[in-house]
């Protein structure tokens, strides 16, 4: 559905977006995703339009972005990080206005926007003056005005910015109903956002893609943060000199690290096991004992999303053939959010 190859944005010499490559498919929710500046936002513009690349290629449901500007915009909504909305007026008249300057035929505007109205739960608001609404219905009726004229792709931008924990449950649910029936891609800096969201991520640092795949293989591929932790109590040389080092020898550990305690004569490790590996627990319960080490408690940990993340973007270092490879950037607010009727 959409196609991204060695897409590249230059501002003077300074690059916002260098060689990105990536591919949704249909039906499909992916996140992207990476730190303020990474190059989230110059994309998204140039996939819908709004902005010119200076190098590669973007198609969306077949039309490149560049030589079939309109027919791509017919195919796409789109919701920049600020909504583009006319507060003066009512929530179904604004849409009716998107509806037609979008190109939907006047018979069947009426059910576009009502249709876009009731999946956006604005039903109670619809002919609410716009400036009255809270940011989260504000935030409905942006992505309304995305999809009221029913496109096959639509491109979220920061959709969640600024709203309470309740809005933004509504707004992920929302969005999570539009897959299927839409191919989404949805740009944050927000770490529960896609976990909770998409079913595929692409993870940008420093102007470039470093990797994609779903949540769980990246938490399973590209950290080595899976282990143990464990509390213990002794001597802290016998600690150090022998528990440490036995335990480094088993099977699959990476590190063994020590932590602070709380609680004097007691010790805290963690246990990390090699990237893509598994550490069996009841071996290291039989080292501690083995040691003459009292064991007192033993839980196991398990790398998170957050984990990735930072692997990925404090450090570049290369992955493996089972993760996908690209690259990309952004220099975020080079350029001014469009008006209410440039992204309509």
């Amino acid at each position: 559905m959409i196609e991204v190859e060695h897409l590249s944005k230059v501002y003077g010499s300074t690059p916002a977006i260098e060689d990105v490559t990536f591919a949704v498919e249909p039906g499909e929710i992916l996140g992207f995703l990476g730190p303020n500046g990474a190059g989230k936002t110059t994309t998204m513009r140039i996939l819908s339009g709004y902005l010119p690349a200076s190098a590669g290629t973007a198609k969306v449901a077949g039309f490149e972005v560049h030589e079939n500007s309109m027919a791509v915009r017919k195919h796409i909504g789109y919701l920049p990080e600020t909504p583009p909305l006319y507060t003066d007026m009512t929530v179904e008249g604004f849409l009716h206005f998107v509806a037609r300057i979008k190109g939907v035929n006047a018979g069947d505007r009426p059910n576009r926007v009502q249709t876009a109205i009731k999946r956006c739960n604005l039903t109670e608001k619809s002919q609410t003056l716009i400036r009255k609404l809270s940011k989260g219905y504000r935030q409905r009726v942006g992505i309304a005005q995305a999809i009221v004229h029913d496109p096959p792709a639509i491109i979220l931008d920061e959709p969640t910015v600024g709203l309470d924990p309740r809005q933004i449950a509504e707004v992920r649910s929302l969005i999570k109903n539009l897959a299927g029936d839409h191919t989404v891609i949805l740009s944050t800096h927000i770490l529960p956002e896609v976990s909770m969201t998409c079913d595929r991520i692409a993870i940008i640092n420093k102007g470039r893609v470093v990797a994609t795949n779903t949540p769980e293989n990246l938490m399973a591929q590209l950290t080595g943060g899976s282990g143990y932790e464990l509390e213990v109590e002794g001597d802290a040389a016998d600690i150090q000199s022998r528990l440490v080092i036995f335990l480094q020898g088993l099977p699959n550990v990476k590190l063994v690290e020590q932590a602070p305690s709380d609680v004097p004569e007691h010790h805290k490790l963690r246990v990390i096991a090699e990237s893509g590996t598994e550490l069996v627990g009841r071996d290291i319960a039989k080292t501690v004992v083995g040691a003459g080490v009292g064991l007192y408690e033993m839980r196991r940990s398990q790398a998170t999303l957050e984990d990735v993340f930072l692997e990925l973007t404090t450090e570049e270092k290369p992955l493996d053939a089972a993760t996908d490879l690209e690259s990309d950037g952004e220099s975020e607010g080079e350029e001014a959010e469009p008006s209410a009727g440039e992204a309509a």
